[in-house]
């Protein structure tokens, strides 16, 4: 188990892993082993409330195939266990974010003051603009 917050948890086994060789540094070892992970995580089939799936959903972005599989590749590190590590750190601080429930925004007025001050200083622009073309006139 995988602990997300201290509400609820996912299973190692709705996370499937597969590792490919990977680009980049490691010299000869590039060539011959496969570091680099691929973590997938079924986001329809887990057990995630539906509220928070839908966010993991939005903040993954085009991380989440077609079928709702959200995708994680990590080939930073040398070795295949850093990079395990890696994914699901990553996958974890996903499942976080998407766990925190957005504040709702409470609509507010503004205040009348407020209302009295842009009316002002859209008639003092007002003033200046006509004034501007008032001269305009007279000098041509």
């Amino acid at each position: 188990m995988i602990r997300i917050t201290p509400t609820f948890a996912i299973d190692d086994g709705a996370i499937e892993e597969r590792f490919v060789r990977a680009a980049g540094p490691g010299g000869q070892n590039v060539n011959k082993v496969a570091t680099a992970v691929e973590l997938r995580f079924d986001i329809s089939a887990s057990s995630l409330p539906g509220e928070v799936k839908a966010r993991l959903i939005a903040l993954a972005g085009r991380k989440v195939t077609a079928d709702g599989v959200l995708q994680i590749d990590s080939r930073v590190h040398r070795s295949q266990a850093m990079n395990r590590e890696a994914a699901r750190k990553r996958l974890v601080e996903l499942l976080r974010r998407a766990a925190v429930r957005p504040a709702r925004r409470r609509p507010t007025k503004p205040s009348s003051a407020a209302r009295e001050a842009r009316l002002r200083s859209k008639k003092h622009r007002s003033a200046v603009k006509k004034a501007r073309i008032e001269a305009d006139t007279s000098e041509g």
